[in-house]
Parts: structure tokens; C-alpha cells; sequence
């Protein structure tokens, strides 16, 4: 269709420019009754041509330039495209600990050189002007999320998870932690969001405001909260229970003013935390220092 289009417009830049392609009409040019033109000139009046200007080529010109500048770009292809969306930029983890505080989750074994690719779970968080910009990454096909705590026990949270849908897109979404039980919040406040789903990992990046008006479902960034991290899979777009029984907890409030890049670990850190794995523990060293009988 474009080349049709080129082709049609350069006929008539053509046919403008071609000789006397634009001449006047005979009674235009002074060929009416008596050989005098619609002001009277004698035909052949070099003084009354002189006098009046007369039209040219230059239209032609004009015509050539509107077409380049109109439909052809500077390498000459006509109707140019958009240019392309940046893929989403990697998570870097260079920054943690100096202008952006990180949370790293990895598993019994431990990989401390994990990135926000190779870790079981990843979170980020930095001040932009009036903004918190959070960036998440979990070892999953579904969803990851952060929740704010008063205390380290799911209830009365306020989360922001990152769900993989059935279309293939992350989206943000809302929810308020009632008992262990999420429930989405219409009122989203992530702006300037993004994600994507690649390597069996959902990642992505969002901003929240510091302070919102007042809402309890929402807290306030200025304040010091527990931090939860959350995982899971995910049907049909909507989150399902985490893979682990108890979320990890963060040891102590985080502030968003005092970047820290922190290591824990994930699975061990809720296995060896579970109040009945401590009694076991604590059952087999007293049987270990006592002895058999």
C-alpha cells in the first residue's frame, strides 16, 4: 500500500514539473476576443508580462520537498515506525547496600553471590522524590509479593504482589491480609509499573507513594514495618496459597531511608524457625547430652 501511495505521488510530482504542464489556459494567457487577456494586455506586451508574475516550476518544487518531508524518512523508507519499547532493564544488584536496599532469600544451602535472577526470592526498594520504587523476583510461575507489617504475623498487612496472568503479562495488584486469607484492594497505589515473566521467574518494578491519604489499608512508607516475603503459583491470573507454610519475615523493622543489602535464607529460615522444629531440636540435643539410659 505505501509503495502504491509512492508511486501515485511521484506521477504527480511529474506531471507538475513536466514543460508547461502548468501553462495558463488560452484565456488566461490573453487569447480571448481581440487578443487582449482579462486586464486588456496586448498579447505580447514584454513590459505587462514583466509586470505580472507568473507561476512556475517552483510549485513542482515545493511539492517534491512536502512529499520527502511527509512520507519518507531520512534513510528514504516511506511511513517510518514507532521505535521499539525497551525490554524491561535488569534488576542490578551492584547498587544494594549503597543507593537502593536489597533483601536476598536463598535456600538451605546458601548462595551468597545470588543475584536478583538466581535467588529464591529478591526485593528492593529506593527513595525517588516522593516515591518508593520496589523491585521484586521470585523463583516462580505465578506471584510475588511484600507485605507491610506491624508485627511478623500475616493479618491486617498491607501487600503489593506481582501476579503472572494467562496472557502472559505481570500485573500489580492490591491486597489487605485478612487473618491468612488476601483479599484484593480496588485502590492500587503502584504507578509507573512493569514486569515480566522469563526463565520461570516473575520479576518486576513499581513505585508507591511515601504517605497516602488516610487509608488502613494502606500504610505509611515515613514508618518502620516488618517486612514480609511471599511466593506462589498462580491460576488463571488469581494468587494461591505460598509455597511456604509462614511467609519469611524480615529480623527487625526496615526503613526505607537506611539502604541495607541483606542475605537470609528462604525454606531453611521457616524450617528451622517453626516453633515444633525447635522442639525437635531441643528434644534430640538434651537426648544427645543425656544419653541413653
Amino acid at each position: 500500500m505505501a509503495r502504491s501511495r509512492r508511486s501515485w505521488a511521484q506521477l504527480l510530482l511529474l506531471l507538475l514539473a513536466w514543460p508547461g504542464a502548468c501553462a495558463a489556459s488560452p484565456a488566461d494567457d490573453g487569447a480571448g476576443p481581440g487578443g487582449r487577456g482579462p486586464r486588456g494586455r496586448a498579447r505580447g506586451d514584454s513590459s505587462a508580462d514583466e509586470a505580472v508574475p507568473r507561476h512556475d516550476s517552483s510549485y513542482g518544487t515545493f511539492a517534491g520537498e512536502f512529499y520527502d518531508l511527509r512520507y519518507l524518512s531520512e534513510e528514504g523508507y516511506p511511513f517510518p515506525t514507532a521505535p521499539p519499547v525497551d525490554p524491561f532493564a535488569k534488576i542490578k544488584v551492584d547498587d544494594c547496600g549503597k543507593t537502593k536496599g536489597c533483601f536476598r532469600l536463598v535456600d538451605l544451602y546458601g548462595k551468597p553471590g545470588c543475584n536478583a535472577e538466581t535467588c529464591d526470592y529478591f526485593l528492593s526498594y529506593r527513595m525517588i522524590g516522593a516515591d518508593v520504587e520496589f523491585e521484586l523476583s521470585a523463583d516462580t510461575d505465578g506471584w510475588v509479593a511484600v507485605g507491610f507489617s506491624s508485627d511478623k504475623k500475616m493479618g491486617g498487612d498491607d501487600v503489593m504482589a506481582c501476579v503472572h496472568d494467562d496472557n502472559g503479562r505481570v500485573r500489580i495488584q492490591h491486597f489487605y491480609n485478612v487473618g491468612q486469607w488476601a483479599k484484593e484492594i480496588q485502590r492500587n497505589p503502584a504507578r509507573d509499573e512493569e514486569g515480566v515473566f522469563e526463565n520461570n521467574r516473575v520479576t518486576c518494578r513499581f513505585k508507591r507513594p511515601v504517605n497516602v491519604p488516610r487509608d488502613e489499608t494502606i500504610v505509611d512508607l515515613h514508618l518502620s514495618w516488618y517486612y514480609l516475603f511471599a511466593w506462589g503459583p498462580a491460576i488463571q491470573g488469581s494468587i494461591t496459597r505460598h509455597d511456604i507454610d509462614s511467609p519469611p519475615t524480615s529480623e527487625r523493622v526496615v526503613s526505607i531511608y537506611k539502604y541495607e543489602d541483606i542475605f537470609m535464607p528462604s525454606a531453611a529460615y521457616q524450617t528451622f524457625s517453626s516453633p515444633f522444629c525447635l522442639l525437635l531440636i531441643v528434644a534430640l540435643t538434651f537426648y544427645l547430652l543425656m544419653g541413653t539410659p
